[in-house]
């Protein structure tokens, strides 16, 4: 059964279901305390640097270093090399800055989520972007976006928790 949440409503459910470790979820991440905001804990990981140069060409770096909290679903610098040739290059021109930003907030979540939270659970969840994300918390404990595979969750950062994903995910236009 599918959802619609908005983001208070998404908030009072992670309230009451409390929140399972990385390893007890079955995934990889950092450690549960961290003292690096989103931007510098994608930064640290190595994996992100097509996203985090995408973040700052479209504004929103001062943004996602706030106080949050935020869930981040970042695609890895592999997910953007699978766009279509050209396209980050193009995302990353100044003319296309609201275009960039628009794409990226659809990644991002105004509430801290962890995993545990969808475990079991098909949802439509609101992004900063305006426009619902799929999230299905399949019972063998994978998770998807939109299609997009979670492949490490539960990254934590000072500000919220990043989730990564396989891909990128594209808002409907």
């Amino acid at each position: 059964m599918r959802k619609l949440l908005s983001v208070a409503a998404l908030a009072a459910m992670l309230g009451a279901s409390g929140c399972m470790t990385a390893t007890e979820a079955g995934t990889t991440a950092t450690a549960p305390v961290a003292a690096s905001d989103i931007v510098d804990t994608a930064v640290g990981a190595g994996q992100f640097k097509t996203l985090v140069a995408a973040v700052q060409a479209a504004g929103l770096e001062s943004t996602l270093r706030g106080a949050g909290p935020f869930t981040v679903f970042a695609p890895t610098d592999a997910a953007f090399a699978a766009l279509p040739a050209g396209t980050v290059a193009d995302l990353l021109k100044p003319e296309n800055k609201a275009k960039l930003a628009s794409i990226l907030t659809y990644h991002v979540l105004a509430s801290k989520v962890p995993s545990s939270a969808v475990a079991g659970k098909t949802v439509d969840v609101a992004t900063v972007q305006g426009k619902t994300v799929k999230v299905v918390g399949a019972a063998d404990g994978t998770v998807t976006v939109n299609g997009a595979k979670v492949v490490a969750a539960d990254v934590n950062a000072s500000n919220g928790v990043i989730h990564v994903i396989d891909r990128v995910i594209l808002p409907p236009m």
